[in-house]
């Protein structure tokens, strides 16, 4: 009986082998296919990933930096031999101030090296100065990392009268305002507009043919010694630009010649004096006085306050501010003192004898934004007839905000103001604000939608303008 056996042979061995081998190279064909669709796909994916990151990491540099440029001010004020303490919340991360002179002591739980501090949303920085002056703050990401600059002013402690009183304001502007352009109908009765183009709403006419204007009127009478037939050559101020520009005067059926532009050259209207200091300079308003139809800033230098009455309130609603209603009493007698400035912080000046002998007030000190405090405080103001304070709640403190005249946000509490005038009316734009025995803001503005809300400015802002003004 013949036995066979199984020996494998050189093909045999390598058969199943190849056969594996095959398997696992059709497995591994058929996984590759797909491999090879993502690395073609890999290249644009990749640099999706890329363009993202980066998007994102710009993103997060700029929202950052944003972030400490509104949460610390550019600019602080500090009593001189008084510690003031500061917070600065919202911040995103730790950062260091640095003091680079040497004259300012900053404390906190971290001063280490002593002339630098590390701050965050949750620590009060402490800062006091022996010596008054200007002097630099650094601040610093990560001990590296400039992100800006602090000026810290170190003054004298200033006192000022908080007032309340209303005021009749009257300012004449730097210049004849250019409200607009219109058509005018000649001697032939065509419709032309001759300035068209040529001047723009809130440009200043300062002079026609070389010769200044003070007036609409002066304007007007030069006009009328222009033949229709020959151009005028009008200097203008544009956006504190200087520029010449010619029109051709049109002539009407009753020879007057016009120049088809709506002009304006005062305004006026009623508003609550702010604080008065001892030497007789004034800050009322809070914020500056626009022209109505333009709605710019009213370029002025001169102007006089008057005594004013008011005969009625409106109540502020929903959606209806409220106003003070009241007559202006022009007159030498009348006269109250001189106004130097319009800003968008305020208007200032100086009171006369009649205006500083009526106000028999007390001055208190100067309150620092450092010093304010969501919660209580009072607003002083003359709506019912007589000078008293009224409760009112700091709601929200903004070190740096957009808008110099919108740095706190109030709400009237007190239930005798909210029965009389419904919270605040326009009018009332200056009361000023005190909080812990300082005088530390005024009332700017009234939410339209909420009129026991509104915004205030912060006190030494106003100081500021003024002092600016005074240079």
């Amino acid at each position: 009986m013949k036995t066979k056996t199984n020996i494998p042979t050189h093909s045999d061995s390598n058969s199943p082998s190849r056969n594996t081998n095959l398997h696992d190279q059709n497995t591994s064909d058929n996984s590759a296919k797909p491999s090879k669709k993502l690395c073609k796909a890999n290249p644009r994916f990749r640099h999706i990933l890329i363009r993202t990151f980066w998007i994102s990491l710009l993103f997060t540099i700029g929202f950052t930096w944003y972030t400490f440029d509104r949460q610390i001010p550019d600019r602080l004020s500090l009593t001189r031999n008084e510690t003031g303490s500061f917070t600065f919340g919202g911040l995103p991360l730790e950062v260091t101030l640095l003091d680079e002179t040497s004259e300012v002591s900053l404390r906190n739980a971290s001063n280490i090296p002593e002339n630098s501090v590390r701050i965050s949303s949750d620590s009060p920085l402490s800062l006091s100065a022996t010596k008054s002056g200007t002097y630099q703050l650094g601040l610093k990401l990560f001990g590296a990392i400039r992100l800006k600059n602090i000026q810290l002013d170190v003054v004298e402690q200033r006192y000022a009268i908080p007032c309340g009183f209303p005021i009749g304001i009257y300012l004449k502007s730097d210049g004849i305002l250019v409200v607009g352009t219109g058509k005018v109908t000649d001697e032939t009765g065509n419709e032309t507009e001759p300035a068209l183009g040529i001047l723009e709403s809130g440009d200043y006419i300062e002079a026609i043919n070389g010769h200044p204007l003070t007036s609409k009127e002066a304007l007007i009478t030069e006009l009328r010694h222009v033949g229709g037939a020959e151009n005028v050559f009008l200097k203008i101020r544009r956006d504190d630009k200087e520029l010449e520009v010619s029109v051709r005067p049109v002539r009407t059926s009753d020879g007057t010649c016009m120049l088809g532009a709506w002009v304006r050259d005062d305004t006026q209207g009623i508003g609550t004096m702010t604080y008065l200091e001892p030497d007789g300079n004034f800050g009322a308003l809070g914020h500056g006085i626009s022209d109505s139809d333009t709605g710019h800033l009213m370029e002025s230098h001169e102007g006089s306050l008057y005594e004013t009455e008011i005969l009625g309130i409106e109540k502020g609603s929903v959606g209806n501010p409220g106003i003070m209603a009241g007559v202006i009493y022009y007159g030498p007698g009348c006269l109250l003192g001189k106004i130097n400035a319009n800003t968008d912080a305020g208007i200032f000046g100086n009171a006369n004898e009649t205006l500083r002998s009526r106000t028999l007030s007390t001055a208190i000190p100067i309150g620092h934004c450092q010093d304010i405090e969501k919660g209580p405080a009072l607003l002083r103001s003359n709506v019912s007839g007589q000078i008293r304070d009224y409760e009112i709640e700091i709601q929200k403190i903004e070190l740096n905000p957009l808008q110099k005249n919108k740095s706190m946000v109030i709400r009237i509490t007190d239930p005798e103001l909210l029965k009389l005038t419904g919270g605040i009316v326009q009018g009332m734009s200056g009361s000023p604000i005190i909080q812990n025995g300082k005088l530390i803001g005024a009332v700017t503005h009234v939410f339209v939608q909420d009129s026991t809300r509104g915004y205030g400015i912060f006190i030494e802002t106003m100081l500021e303008a003024d002092d600016s003004t005074a240079q």
